[in-house]
Formats: C-alpha cells, structure tokens, sequence
C-alpha cells in the first residue's frame, strides 16, 4: 500500500512516500481502508516533539475516516464494512490501524472528508472547552488564532454551547468570513496588543476562557485579558516561542487556571476514558448538522507537500484533508 513518511532535519519536515505492507490489527484494533485524512499543523512542527529533529522516518498523519476492513482478537462492537473516524496514527496511507476504543461510528450525514477533519481536533477542543475547562453558557472565550483548524472548531463546539467567542487573526479576511460562524468580535491582530478590546468587548470583565493556540508571544496578554476565576488553556505554539513570563500577582488575585491539553504523554487508557462524553455529547451535534467541520480545500493523495506548505503558510481557514488513492469523493 501507499504511505507518507517524514523526518525532521535541519531544513525541516522532509516528506517521502513508500510502498509499505499492509498492517494486521493487533488485540484490541482495526484496520481502516481509509478514503480521508486531515493535516494538524503540529505534525510539522519540530517543537511539538512528536517527530524531533534528528530522527527517524516514521509515518504521518493522525486522523482519518474510512470502512474497517479487519478486526483483531477482542474487538465485538466494530465490524468490517463499519464507517468509521478516529485518531490513528500514520494516517496518510491507504490502511491504517485505529483503536477500537477510539473509533467513532460516522453518521450517514456526513462526507468522508468531514469525518476526517473531526476526531483529533474536535475531541482536543472538547477536553478543552468541556473536560478541563468547565464552559458555560453564555461566558466569553477568546480565541487567538482562531481561523486555525482548531480555532475554528473551538467557536463552533463554543457557540453550540452558548458561549460568547472573541478570535484573533492577522487576516481580516478570514474574520470576516467566521462570522457567518458566529464569531461575536473578531480582532484583526498577530501581536500581544488586544486585552483591552477583550475587556471593552466583555464590559471590563474580560475572557473566562482563553484558548492559546500560538504560543509564548501572546501567553503575558492572555493572563492581562482574563476574567477572574478565569482559565487558560495552552494547546500549540506556532511562533515557536516555548516560554513566557508569568504575573504571578495576576494568577493569584484572580484565582486563574492555567492549563495545556495534549495527547503526547497520556495513556491509552486515558485516551479511551474520555470517549463516551465526546460521543454522547458532541456527536449529536453532527448527526444533527448543528455543526459542520469547516474545511479548507482537499488535496489528492499524491498533493501532500503542497497541502503541507499550504498550512505552513497560514493560507488556511479551518481544515485541510488529503484524499486517498481509490478514495470516494
């Protein structure tokens, strides 16, 4: 079968595809003929560590939608000819393995690239906005970053939980386009110059809940536009700024939280444990189409480098996908 492989040197992520065997699912696993696969900007990213610099090829991609065309031992609620999405690792390939406790059954209503584009980004925002941040409604969440894949999905899982979202982004563009998502104030910016537009826009209270999808260059000016008892959650770097000062005086007067979401380090037993409340309470959502994944453009198997230099340049609003060799439209 057809794989993307990828290393991390000096000049970067370097992309190679191979003819590799097809895997056998282990206990506990299926295998994916999958038809779709969506990029996250933190594959690419050496500073995220999930393929450091120096090291080995290994298979990309994460999530992905398709039909399970095999069980291993163990495995009774999936069976082949299931659709199924999920996380699974190496993603960008004719055949993938997925745990069967992370597999999500796709509704009918949805497209192969739209399955693709919800397991990894939308169970992120989820733990988030749900699990560690405690949302409710009619608070205010201010996203930086927010035309990004994660951007946009945490105003859509925000606004479906009645919350008031602010996002940041240097294109106006792109604001102006998220609108139509709900956006309730877009603020056309890159730099750590917009707490003061927060708490204009929140009647001098500020954001309850900040989802940090840049990094340390804008860390200082969330905690400055946080609400008291505010939390926020730290889940990317793309400027590649790794640490940042703390006010310490603002963290303890306001009783902030502060918190990262990422999967590096967490078990699979952990991955599992968070799934019954992302099934039972998000996808509704989509069975429903309350919530559409917002997706950017789709790419053919063979057009992985121009998708990834597509996200490496900001162009994006939302998701991108590759679509698989034989995959169905």
């Amino acid at each position: 079968m057809q794989s993307w492989w990828m290393r991390m040197s000096a000049a970067g992520a370097e992309l190679e595809r191979r003819d590799v065997p097809v895997p056998e699912p282990g206990p506990g696993q299926l295998r994916v003929r999958l038809h779709a696969a969506s990029l996250n900007r933190g594959e690419f990213i050496a500073g995220h560590g999930l393929h450091p610099a120096g090291g080995d090829w290994k298979p990309i991609g994460a999530e992905g939608a398709g039909v399970v065309d095999a069980v291993g031992a163990g495995v009774h609620a999936l069976r082949a000819g299931d659709r199924v999405m999920g996380r699974c690792p190496g993603a960008f390939a004719e055949h993938a393995l997925m745990e069967a406790g992370e597999a999500i059954a796709m509704p009918l209503s949805l497209t192969w690239e739209e399955g693709a584009s919800i397991p990894l980004v939308f169970l992120v925002v989820h733990d988030m906005l749900v699990l560690q941040g405690r949302l409710k409604a009619g608070e205010w969440v201010l996203v930086n970053g927010v035309s990004s894949g994660v951007g946009v999905a945490t105003l859509q899982l925000a606004k479906a939980l009645d919350a008031n979202v602010i996002g940041t982004s240097g294109s106006a563009d792109k604001l102006a386009r998220l609108a139509a998502l709900g956006l309730d104030l877009g603020l056309h910016t890159r730099g750590p110059d917009f707490a003061d537009a927060v708490r204009g826009a929140t009647g001098g209270r500020g954001a309850d809940l900040v989802v940090n999808t840049v990094g340390g260059s804008v860390f200082a000016e969330n905690v400055r536009a946080m609400a008291f008892e505010a939390r926020l959650a730290t889940v990317g770097y793309v400027d590649g700024v790794l640490h940042a000062d703390l006010d310490l005086e603002a963290l303890h007067a306001k009783r902030l939280v502060v918190f990262g979401v990422s999967n590096k380090l967490r078990s699979k037993a952990q991955r599992v444990a968070a799934m019954p409340r992302f099934v039972a309470e998000v996808m509704p959502q989509f069975a429903a189409g309350r919530i559409r994944p917002c997706i950017d453009r789709v790419y053919e198997f063979a057009q992985l480098p121009e998708a990834k230099a597509r996200m490496e340049a900001g162009e994006h609003l939302g998701k991108i996908v590759l679509r698989m060799p034989g995959g169905a439209a």
